[in-house]
């Protein structure tokens, strides 16, 4: 009889320990080797509705920068991210994705709809955000996420970060991939280890 209980104590020690392994949270410095905090920025999405960095604390979420004006990077950065988007619901992934306009001054609630549309980006988690100045959208990169947004000299074309940023929950930026050379497989594992 003693080796059933002792049998039984060992299975319950170990659904224990599994059960306390499910909870443990991922240790982000760990993992990821950035930790740059997003600064808070006050703007509006394609629907006119209002956008605060802020709103995105307690869930992660992707960012990138873009404007409809592009002719070089940003069509294949856009298509990507949509990409990026229906590899996400695939994988049954509930993160959010924030795209900003670096010309705000051009880039209308209007106009970044119709831009969005081209792609098909699904809006339920989808914001393309305008609605605020210039050097507030040019300060809010370079600082909040440490890369370049800026006009041309003499052009209406913009020297902009090409990159997908991960935001983690508590507002900092902790990893950065290629929105050109998507590394899909890496942004679904990383996804996967801090959703999950």
């Amino acid at each position: 009889m003693k080796p059933f209980f002792r049998a039984c104590g060992l299975i319950s020690f170990f659904i224990l320990l599994t059960a306390c392994g499910a909870d443990k949270e991922v240790n982000l410095d760990e993992e990821f080797s950035m930790k740059l905090e997003v600064s808070e920025l006050e703007g509006i999405n394609q629907d006119e509705e209002a956008f605060i960095t802020s709103d995105k604390k307690g869930e992660f979420w992707l960012a990138n920068f873009i404007f409809t004006n592009c002719d070089t990077v940003c069509p294949p950065m856009t298509a990507n991210m949509a990409k990026v988007q229906r590899e996400l619901v695939e994988e049954g992934l509930d993160i959010s994705i924030v795209s900003f306009s670096i010309d705000p001054a051009e880039d209308t609630s209007d106009i970044l709809k119709e831009y969005g549309d081209r792609f098909e980006a699904d809006y339920a988690n989808w914001d393309f955000v305008t609605g605020y100045d210039q050097e507030t959208i040019e300060k809010f990169a370079n600082v909040s996420f440490m890369v370049p947004a800026a006009k041309e000299e003499g052009s209406d074309q913009y020297m902009h970060s090409t990159g997908i940023f991960l935001v983690d929950k508590e507002g900092y930026v902790r990893e950065q991939y290629s929105g050109l050379d998507v590394p899909l497989e890496e942004i679904m594992e990383d996804v996967k280890k801090v959703t999950n």
